[in-house]
């Protein structure tokens, strides 16, 4: 993904390119008359380090910078060797859990049960090297919700300035310092905001939306808001539902801000201000689990789920001072039924794995709800996705196995793949590898259990 800057309108007689990673930049020699002199001391002045000019290749939170699944812009291999990317470095203490990875800068965040505690672990970039622990308190035990498929935290640490926010399985949630993992306050959803933990663990990877946090507690006000500063309560939702496992998005519509989430009851935009219900589309409810965030582009907010849910997308427009959501489609069989991969829209079209056809990387459009091709690879029967915006990370839950293909509508483009060195030593009981993958930092992060692999796949590398 390039961004161009052109001098334009101006008498030129030569011109040169000059690329950065994410940036193009197109620099004219032009007579040198004042006007010329000026706009070229424009030119040199913007490559002195302006911050409009770069974007760090971090992924701060949950799905990426944006919360929709898509890295932010790096110079990133197009295609891979034969023998897959190579390896960075690995590191093989982060215990039980199926929690991702947050990257800001040299700092990556994730989260796992060690020795009977609940941690959030910071590691070094670079190095994969541990650079700090802090305490979410002690970690479940077989009776603290149904830990057949596993058990030790679920959520990616977000991460916002200075500060790491921290949710566990079993609703401890913490603020912390990022230079030494300090603890600068904490709250149980459970003790104190009068959540329940769900069948499966809190899951939820929670959101920074300028000063607040929001957070799934469940119940009477499904969503809470917290004062990112001191964790005090400033705002709930009214709206009442038991706890699932979707973290919530923020999108705007004609001018209303909402938050989108869904539960057993399908999905809900709630008004981020009063915390009113805005709209409902109910196709992707189901009691078992709900786990798929939402993914919007534009006015089209499209939701999956498995358990029979299938996939629904609706319209939202402005409708006096209110939203309406004009249901576009709703398809169960043979088309995009999402376990907890996830799930990314990229130009009107609709990316993921499905368990139709006996579980199948899939691509659909989001208009219309076709389903423009399916690939079965291996013996995935759910997947997680990633992408840099032109190609997409597919990771199968089964093999290990990372796949590289084109975003295409016309089919799947296999452009290389990488195996984990090895899986967990672990008795992952019923789970499987959960942990969605992330491209930060020039770096493809994987996560098995206690083992976590980062690939170098920049092209610098």
């Amino acid at each position: 993904m390039n961004r161009v800057f052109r001098a334009s309108n101006l008498q030129r007689s030569t011109f040169s390119v000059i690329a950065f990673p994410g940036y193009t930049f197109v620099l004219a020699a032009f007579s040198l008359s004042a006007f010329s002199l000026s706009v070229l001391s424009l030119i040199t002045l913007s490559f002195s380090g302006s911050p409009c000019l770069a974007q760090e290749p971090d992924w701060p939170q949950w799905r990426g910078p944006q919360r929709d699944g898509i890295a932010a812009p790096q110079s990133l291999l197009v295609s891979w060797p034969t023998e897959g990317p190579k390896l960075a470095w690995t590191f093989d203490q982060a215990g039980a859990g199926f929690s991702s990875v947050s990257v800001a800068g040299t700092d990556l965040f994730t989260m796992g049960k060690r020795e009977g505690q609940n941690l959030l672990l910071c590691l070094d970039t670079k190095t994969g090297k541990e650079k700090w622990t802090a305490s979410l308190g002690k970690g479940a035990q077989s009776d603290s919700y149904n830990t057949n498929w596993g058990d030790g935290p679920r959520s990616t640490p977000t991460i916002d300035g200075e500060f790491v926010y921290a949710l566990c399985d079993l609703g401890n949630l913490g603020c912390f310092r990022r230079s030494d993992g300090s603890k600068q306050w904490s709250v149980n959803l459970v003790g104190d905001l009068a959540g329940k933990i769900p069948t499966w663990g809190y899951s939820e990877s929670v959101l920074i939306d300028g000063d607040r946090l929001v957070v799934t507690t469940g119940g009477k006000h499904y969503l809470h808001g917290l004062n990112k500063k001191n964790g005090e309560k400033v705002w709930t939702s009214n709206f009442a539902a038991d706890t699932h496992y979707v973290s919530v998005v923020k999108h705007v519509f004609e001018g209303i801000p909402v938050y989108l989430t869904a539960c057993d009851k399908g999905l809900v935009g709630i008004h981020t201000n009063t915390g009113e219900v805005l709209f409902k589309n109910e196709s992707t409810k189901n009691s078992v689990a709900v786990i798929p965030t939402p993914v919007v582009q534009g006015n089209i907010v499209y939701h999956t789920a498995a358990y029979g849910s299938g996939n629904s997308a609706a319209e939202v427009r402005k409708q006096g001072n209110d939203l309406t959501a004009t249901k576009l489609y709703h398809f169960t069989k043979e088309s995009m039924e999402n376990h907890h991969g996830g799930v990314i829209a990229i130009d009107g079209t609709i990316y993921g794995f499905s368990k139709a056809l006996r579980g199948v990387w899939m691509a659909q459009d989001l208009t219309t709800g076709k389903v423009l091709w399916s690939k079965k690879m291996g013996r995935a029967t759910s997947g997680s996705i990633a992408s840099d915006g032109e190609r997409l990370y597919c990771y199968d839950d089964q093999d290990g196995i990372c796949y590289l293909a084109e975003v295409s509508k016309l089919g799947w483009k296999e452009l290389g793949k990488v195996s984990l060195p090895k899986t967990t030593d672990m008795d992952r009981k019923q789970g499987a590898i959960w942990a969605h993958p992330v491209i930060a930092d020039h770096k493809l992060i994987i996560r098995d259990q206690e083992q976590v692999f980062a690939f170098d796949i920049g092209t610098n590398k």
